[in-house]
């Protein structure tokens, strides 16, 4: 794995938009500014995309709560594991349509596609729509819903009232600040993913092509344009990993094992 390039600053969009798979960039009349709609229902309509986004993403939070607390009863909570990642792919779905020019049937039009993040977490979403649920595939999905929908929150909580809801606004300003962090935490819990997608294989719990096509998505993530963090923090780890073995008191065994992993994962990493 090379040494990722540094950024600066995370792309605004959706996902102020953080940098991110199913972000919407702030929407523009052509440069003029449009006067303020009288209403949250109003401004909602005249921002249908965005606002049905927005609400996907509402949608995605929701059940990922009822699916991690199953108050409703665990039989539910699995179906509310499914709806969380629909919603999270249909919000994939609108965001790519945005990104993307008009469908065109080509190899060029593929890999421009792949190329886009929210392509990775709508291939995310149908990966693990079907297997068996498992909480730390959700983590991604509701931190990435949750990122994403604080900007159009703003919006409709300044319509209600410049001074409406404080504690939800402060909430909001927490949540740009730790915005980074937020971002690392997900691209660890994507790492992490792919043992625990061996581990569910080896399990039963998984179908065979699991781990292939979670490996395919690991690499689309990894290779990012938008979105280093994965890259960083596989660099991160490595560096963490290299530093901890070469103390004296790591037993050999252990520093063989690490350097063998260090060596296959920077094989089976895309090139950057």
């Amino acid at each position: 794995m090379a040494e990722p390039a540094s950024t600066d600053t995370a792309e605004a969009d959706s996902t102020t938009q953080p940098t991110d798979p199913t972000g919407s960039a702030d929407v523009d009349d052509g440069g003029a500014k449009a006067t303020a709609p009288v209403s949250v229902s109003q401004f909602m309509m005249s921002n249908k995309t965005e606002s049905i986004m927005w609400l996907l993403r509402l949608f995605t939070l929701v059940s990922t709560f009822f699916f991690l607390f199953p108050i409703l009863g665990v039989a539910e909570g699995g179906h509310f594991y499914q709806r969380a990642l629909l919603a999270n792919a249909l919000t994939s779905a609108c965001r790519l349509h945005q990104r993307l020019p008009r469908f065109q049937f080509s190899r060029a039009y593929v890999t421009q596609a792949l190329l886009e993040d929210s392509c990775h977490y709508l291939l995310y979403s149908l990966i693990f729509i079907t297997s068996y649920p498992i909480t730390l595939c959700l983590v991604p999905v509701a931190v990435f819903s949750l990122l994403h929908a604080t900007a159009y929150t703003r919006k409709v909580l300044d319509i209600i009232g410049p001074n409406s809801v404080p504690w939800v606004r402060s909430f909001l300003d927490k949540m740009t600040t730790h915005q980074q962090s937020l971002f690392k935490f997900i691209a660890c819990n994507e790492i992490l993913l792919m043992p625990a997608a061996i581990f569910m294989l080896l399990g039963g719990r998984a179908h065979l092509f699991l781990p292939f096509f979670y490996y395919r998505f690991l690499t689309l993530r990894y290779a990012s344009r938008r979105n280093p963090y994965c890259r960083t923090l596989f660099y991160e780890l490595r560096v963490a990993i290299e530093q901890m073995s070469s103390r004296p008191s790591c037993p050999t065994f252990i520093r063989s094992a690490c350097h063998k992993a260090i060596k296959l994962i920077c094989k089976l990493a895309p090139g950057s």
